[in-house]
C-alpha cells in the first residue's frame, strides 16, 4: 500500500490527501497497531477507524475535521492530538471524548478555534487559554497533557470550583464568509516541519520553536522517551 510505513505497532500513513481513512490500512493493520499517524491528510471524516481497537495513540494533525467528529469507542487510547483542524464546537467534543476514550491523559487540539489563543486570533490572549484550559480539565479530569503543557495541580483545584463556569462560547459563523479550502487549510501548520517518515515524524509530540499560547508560552512539551 503506497506511502504505508510499519514499525512494530507503530503506523504512519501522513499526506496522502485521503478524504477517509482506506479500508485496506484497517484490514491490514487494525488487528495490531497501537500508535496510528494520519496527519496531513483531508480527513473529514473518521469512518473506518473502528478497525483499530487497540489503538493507545492517535494523531490526526493537519486534516479537515470538523464538528461532526465520530470517533469509536477507544477503551485504551491515552494520547489524541487534532491540532489544526476545523473545530469549533469545545464542548461537544468533550463530551464526546468523556464517552469513547475513558483512558485519556494526553490532548491537544491547537489551531483550531475551539482552542482560543493567539494562534487562530489575535483578539485572544492568555487568560482565555487559561480559562479554555479550565474547562477541558472540567470535563476530562483525567488529563495529564493538554496542549503543550503539563497539567498542574492547582489547574485541576481551580477546574473542580470554577470548569464549569468557564465554558468556551463557540463563535457565530458569518454569513459573508466562505468555507476554507483545503488548499488553505494546508498552507499553515502550528507544528515544526517535520520528516514525513515514521522514523522522524514528531507531529504535536515534538519540541520546537513555535510559541502555543499566549504570550509566555514555553514551547510543545510533549516528548516521548524514544524520541530524546
Amino acid at each position: 500500500m503506497a506511502g504505508l510505513v510499519v514499525s512494530g505497532t507503530q503506523v504512519s500513513y501522513i499526506g496522502q490527501d485521503c478524504r477517509e481513512i482506506p479500508e485496506q490500512l484497517g484490514r491490514d493493520c487494525g488487528h495490531f497497531a497501537k500508535r496510528l499517524d494520519l496527519s496531513f491528510n483531508l480527513l473529514r471524516s473518521l469512518e473506518g477507524l473502528s478497525a483499530f481497537r487497540s489503538l493507545e495513540e492517535l494523531i490526526l494533525d493537519n486534516n479537515l475535521l470538523g464538528d461532526d467528529l465520530v470517533l469509536p469507542r477507544l477503551p485504551h487510547l491515552h494520547t489524541l492530538t487534532l491540532n489544526k483542524n476545523q473545530i469549533t464546537d469545545l464542548e461537544h467534543l468533550l463530551d464526546h471524548l468523556a464517552q469513547v476514550t475513558p483512558a485519556l491523559e494526553y490532548l491537544s487540539l491547537l489551531g483550531n478555534v475551539a482552542c482560543p489563543n493567539e494562534l487562530v486570533s489575535l483578539e485572544k490572549d492568555e487568560e482565555d487559554y487559561k480559562r479554555y484550559r479550565c474547562f477541558v480539565l472540567h470535563k476530562l479530569p483525567n488529563l495529564k497533557f493538554l496542549d503543550a503543557q503539563k497539567v498542574t495541580r492547582q489547574e485541576r483545584e481551580e477546574a473542580l470550583v470554577r470548569g464549569a463556569f468557564m465554558k468556551v462560547v463557540k463563535p457565530k459563523a458569518s454569513s459573508g464568509d466562505d468555507a476554507a479550502s483545503p488548499e488553505d487549510h494546508l498552507q499553515y501548520t502550528p507544528l515544526p516541519s517535520v520528516s514525513r517518515e515514521l522514523t522522524s515524524h514528531r507531529g504535536v509530540l515534538a519540541k520546537g520553536r513555535y510559541f502555543y499560547y499566549g504570550r509566555n508560552s514555553e514551547g510543545n512539551r510533549f516528548i516521548r522517551d524514544d524520541q530524546l
